[in-house]
């Protein structure tokens, strides 16, 4: 099976997938599929990069994935002892070339518009989730009627978008094989000190080449993305309750420099750390 692109299993006349994933870790490679992802995290907990940016998710969280917007979810440690997570997974031709164009449906075009940078629904998540709660159960028409459904209330919900840049382009193979290698070192080694020769090397690339190439696929350096997933690392544990002293979470977050861990916490969160712990 392809890594990037990744092709969502279905029956070849089935235009809505209804997936349960019920494991210890959610798929954890850099990935990308035509359907839009609507899903609703059951169990578990972790960070949600997708597209330029890095988020967390957990228990209850509404997400939405645009179609061929690159992801990937990596379960934190502690909660590797369960994850679950219903899905549905459809593209915006799946009943028809023009079906979502119907004057009828004119009012689910919001949820097409923020799907293509991802978001998370912030409101109405009760009624989401009883929607999504009926999915097992339900026959194929009935999960169709149920899409239409959550698609019209994530339409009108107050939401978060998860990501402010798209590359347009769809990965190659062999691109998403370098940039499924370049994330999946980087969140599992965030905390190690990594040079640009060295995830140079992972992509197989000189280190000017790759700086460029990483550039215009998330219209960032890969030291901000660096910086941001170890940012995220220590605003877990700043609200972790634990004994950790701002000193100890910054070196467990890869920062070896106070200074610069300060520094780059206030350019991302806005706040210091201490201020942060205090106000979430």
């Amino acid at each position: 099976m392809k890594i990037l692109p990744f092709k969502i299993p279905k029956p070849e006349d089935d235009g809505l997938v209804f997936q349960i994933d019920k494991t210890t870790l959610f798929y954890d490679k850099l990935h990308q599929h035509e359907e839009i992802q609507v899903s609703l995290i059951i169990e578990g907990e972790g960070t949600l990069v997708i597209g330029d940016s890095i988020n967390q998710f957990g228990k209850g969280d509404i997400l939405i994935i645009g179609s061929n917007l690159p992801h990937v979810f990596k379960n934190d440690d502690q909660s590797a002892t369960s994850s679950q997570m219903y899905s549905l997974f459809f593209t915006k031709t799946s009943f028809g070339n023009h079906f979502f164009e119907l004057e009828e449906l004119k009012e689910l075009q919001p949820f097409f518009k923020r799907s293509k940078h991802g978001f998370k629904a912030t409101s109405h998540i009760k009624l989401i989730k009883e929607y999504f709660f009926k999915l097992e159960d339900s026959s194929k028409f009935k999960r169709f009627i149920i899409l239409l459904e959550l698609l019209k209330i994530t339409s009108k919900s107050h939401y978060k978008s998860l990501s402010s840049f798209v590359y347009e382009k769809e990965y190659s193979d062999n691109e998403g094989y370098r940039m499924r290698n370049v994330f999946e070192f980087t969140m599992n080694n965030f905390n190690q000190d990594i040079t640009l020769n060295t995830i140079a090397e992972i992509a197989n690339m000189t280190k000017n080449a790759f700086c460029k190439y990483f550039k215009k696929r998330t219209n960032k350096t890969y030291i901000q993305f660096l910086n941001e997933l170890r940012i995220e690392q220590a605003c877990k544990l700043l609200l972790a309750n634990n004994d950790f002293s701002i000193i100890e979470i910054a070196e467990a977050s890869g920062f070896k420099n106070i200074s610069n861990f300060n520094r780059q916490f206030k350019a991302i969160k806005k706040v210091n750390p201490s201020e942060y712990k205090h106000i979430r």
